[in-house]
């Protein structure tokens, strides 16, 4: 299933994105895909960070799709650089030609990674994404966007210790039903078993982000790209697609809901 696309029930929302990408065959071809879309407003190129640094305290973007190897300073120093001197916040989309770097990115609560050569559709559905997180009921300015200040932190009590983690780091949550209890796996990889009483409501209480998709999970609603109809598969954004996760008929309804509402 995919999402329908947030413009239609809200045209006012309209998103300014910043492009930063030394190669220019790539860099307009971005510019020019994102232009046709009807919710991207303005949309600025730059082929390095050093320019586009002046004029991003100025416009202040939604949205910067950032390449990583980029002479002088490369994405992620860049965004290293920007931690806690700004006051706004903002969505970023690491866009490269380069998969090595993609756990990097997660690591710094990346909102999405696009793969060069990019399909048209991949590229659609990270904004439908950045559409709907940002008008959503409780997502919005606050911690779901990238904060260029120390993001709010949520506390998960683990059999093993107490996590201190960013919704940004939740992949999912699964209930073992032979054990009675929630394993959260995270975007980095690791899994952790939650404290016995621990419920779902519990789970859901964290964020709104955390959405039911059966009994037995919950998803991050940032990482989920489609639900297939006849299947119900969940496919997560990349480079999570290769999980398993289904949705329940009860709730597969339920899901549909929520998006018809963004």
């Amino acid at each position: 299933m995919r999402t329908e696309n947030p413009s239609e029930h809200l045209p006012q929302t309209r998103l300014t994105a910043f492009v930063v990408d030394d190669e220019a065959g790539p860099r307009d071809a971005l510019v020019a895909d994102l232009k046709k879309h009807p919710c991207i407003g303005e949309v600025f190129a730059f082929s390095n960070y050093s320019d586009a640094t002046l004029p991003l305290l100025e416009r202040q973007p939604d949205v910067l799709f950032l390449d990583v190897e980029v002479p002088g300073r490369t994405g992620l120093e860049f965004i290293d650089s920007l931690q806690g001197n700004l006051s706004f916040s903002f969505r970023v989309v690491f866009y490269t030609g380069f998969s090595h770097y993609m756990l990097d990115a997660i690591r710094r609560s990346a909102f999405d990674y696009l793969l060069k050569p990019y399909k048209q559709k991949e590229l659609d559905d990270i904004i439908d994404r950045l559409l709907a997180v940002k008008s959503a009921p409780g997502v919005g300015t606050n911690s779901n966007d990238r904060q260029c200040a120390a993001p709010r932190k949520i506390a998960v009590q683990a059999v093993s210790e107490l996590l201190l983690l960013t919704v940004e780091e939740i992949l999912y949550t699964e209930y073992h039903k032979t054990a009675r209890t929630w394993r959260l796996c995270l975007t980095n990889g690791s899994e952790y078993q939650l404290r016995k009483g621990t419920s779902a409501d519990d789970i859901l209480r964290l964020h709104p982000a955390l959405v039911r998709v059966s009994s037995s999970c919950i998803v991050n609603l940032n990482y989920l790209s489609a639900v297939e109809n006849t299947t119900q598969r969940c496919r997560l954004c990349a480079p999570f697609d290769n999980q398993e996760i289904y949705a329940s008929r009860r709730y597969f309804s339920k899901l549909k809901e929520k998006f018809e509402m963004l």
